[in-house]
């Protein structure tokens, strides 16, 4: 996706402290992913098994012939990459580890990790959402390595997901991990509910900003967006 330049007067972003939302046509319940207290009492094996016999039953429905050489083997297929890819970040055993560092040569300005790209999918449709994630903070006696955060974007990004929330969790993670509130995500995404489905827009993206801790500040905030616009 092309990178363009993100504006916190643009439309296309809205804080979510800030968000009214749409009842009817997206509604978000929490920041953590609804899930039922159940929901791991099933082996990955058994759920492949579960899900590969009801997508069968989908297909079949719709009329498809199951005993075509190229159909034959898509429940699987789907059922593994439900369980196994697309839909691994819900299972908290595959949250990745975070690896922290003493920031042993004083760094004190902001770090920003900008176009991390991700894949997710939305959970109104089941289809993707697909753009980049722009991500800063200030070090608070540690530094996060790298990839770590790729990893958390990935990982959260990784479940059926609305942006909003998506947004929040990757903000909250990092937080977490290293125990300061100075944390910053944008994120600027493309939802094929609504380009390829419904309405059929195929030029709008979806903006989201969480700003804490000294990125509530206009200067430091203005800085940040400076750092991820720059080409």
């Amino acid at each position: 996706m092309k990178q363009k330049e993100i504006s916190l007067n643009s439309p296309r972003i809205r804080s979510l402290q800030n968000a009214s939302e749409d009842k009817e046509e997206h509604f978000i319940t929490s920041y953590n992913t609804p899930l039922r207290e159940d929901a791991f009492e099933m082996d990955d094996a058994t759920k492949v098994k579960k899900i590969s016999e009801h997508f069968e039953a989908i297909m079949d429905i719709l009329g498809l012939d199951l005993n075509d050489d190229s159909l034959r083997g898509t429940p699987d297929r789907v059922a593994n990459m439900y369980v196994k890819e697309i839909f691994s970040g819900l299972n908290p055993s595959n949250k990745p580890s975070i690896t922290l560092f003493d920031n042993k040569y004083k760094y004190d300005e902001m770090l920003v990790e900008k176009e991390i790209t991700f894949y997710s999918n939305c959970e109104h449709h089941f289809v993707p959402i697909f753009g980049k994630a722009h991500v800063g903070y200030f070090s608070n006696g540690k530094v996060i390595g790298l990839s770590k955060i790729n990893r958390i974007v990935q990982y959260y990004a990784k479940r059926p997901q609305v942006q909003e929330r998506l947004t929040v969790q990757i903000a909250n993670a990092m937080k977490d991990a290293l125990k300061t509130q100075d944390v910053a995500v944008v994120i600027d995404a493309t939802h094929l509910c609504v380009s390829s489905r419904g309405v059929g827009d195929t030029s709008s993206t979806t903006g989201t900003a969480h700003f804490s801790g000294k990125f509530t500040k206009r200067r430091t905030r203005q800085e940040f967006l400076d750092f991820i616009n720059n080409k």
